[in-house]
């Protein structure tokens, strides 16, 4: 059987403010579950400018950074204060939860976290992913229990703050299929759910095919069991809306199934001996400039959720 369970990744306040709304009207429409990852603290996407220096960067890249995000969110962060997302949208974001989504973290500053994580110490690491966990308390009334790093950006340092928030899961990179992570000498005990399937804006990148028929690709390529397809308020939200519609009619007529991140986990972690443990290293995905958190090589099973734990704070 085939099933999607949908990552909705909200990366700017643009994203938030009219990618959100637009997603749940559809979804509602379809009655699709999601879950929704949000940007909590401000917008500095303008700050992502210098990506344009980074090697590979124009060879990757063909989608439209203007046309998705707008002249208003570039210069957010580089030539105004980026607006603070939780703040102007605290009611948005609850009424996403309302609407019967799960809501979760996605970051606090999407551009620090995305292009500085791998350069800061375990300190102010703690202190980014602290801040996003106080500003989801402040929206929802409760604790955050699911987080999907910015950009697939993931190392010890965040995996050891995913143990210690007490994370029901994390979805912080790109694999095969659920497993216990393990970097270095650490093993950690929060499940991660990686995304399997390419992203719209990868598979444009990679040219190969146009838009009207990337559903097709998509159709061809979901596998038995269930497949995490990450989307982006930004762009199947707003640009690419109608085209994600006629995805999802699609998906709906060949009888695909589609699951919530938390009720997968919640499945999986019922039996955590059948979960292996296996690496995160660090690679490169088609049609996306750097590199992210890639699911490695398979080591060995474990008994529970506890016991994969042997991790303590880094030094």
């Amino acid at each position: 059987m085939k099933t999607i369970a949908l990552k909705i990744d909200v990366n700017t306040e643009k994203g938030t403010r009219r990618g959100v709304p637009n997603l749940i009207a559809l979804l509602n429409k379809h009655h699709i579950p999601a879950t929704f990852l949000f940007s909590f603290g401000p917008d500095n996407t303008g700050k992502t400018i210098k990506c344009i220096f980074r090697r590979g960067f124009f060879s990757k890249t063909r989608s439209n950074v203007t046309g998705i995000y707008g002249i208003r969110s570039l210069i957010n962060g580089l030539l105004r204060r980026g607006p603070h997302i939780a703040r102007k949208h605290a009611d948005l974001m609850r009424a996403t939860r309302d609407a019967g989504f799960e809501v979760g973290i996605h970051s606090y500053d999407h551009t620090r976290w995305q292009d500085y994580l791998h350069k800061l110490q375990f300190d102010d690491v703690s202190a980014l992913y602290g801040a996003a966990l106080i500003e989801f308390d402040k929206v929802f009334g409760e604790q955050a229990k699911a987080i999907g790093a910015a950009g697939w950006q993931a190392n010890a340092h965040s995996l050891h703050c995913n143990d210690f928030a007490d994370m029901a899961y994390a979805s912080d990179c790109r694999g095969h299929s659920p497993f216990f992570p393990k970097i270095g000498i650490y093993t950690f005990d929060t499940l991660q759910i990686p995304t399997t399937l390419a992203t719209l804006d990868e598979r444009l990148r990679q040219r190969r095919s146009s838009l009207s028929h990337l559903s097709q690709h998509y159709l061809s390529e979901l596998t038995d069991g269930v497949n995490v397809l990450t989307l982006h308020a930004e762009l199947e939200g707003i640009k690419h809306l109608a085209w994600f519609d006629s995805l999802l009619t699609e998906l709906k007529q060949r009888q695909v199934n589609f699951i919530r991140l938390d009720d997968y986990a919640e499945q999986l972690l019922s039996k955590p001996e059948s979960i292996p443990i296996c690496e995160i290293v660090q690679g490169q995905v088609a049609g996306r400039s750097g590199h992210v958190a890639i699911q490695g090589q398979a080591l060995q099973q474990t008994t529970s959720a506890a016991a994969a734990k042997t991790a303590t704070t880094p030094a």
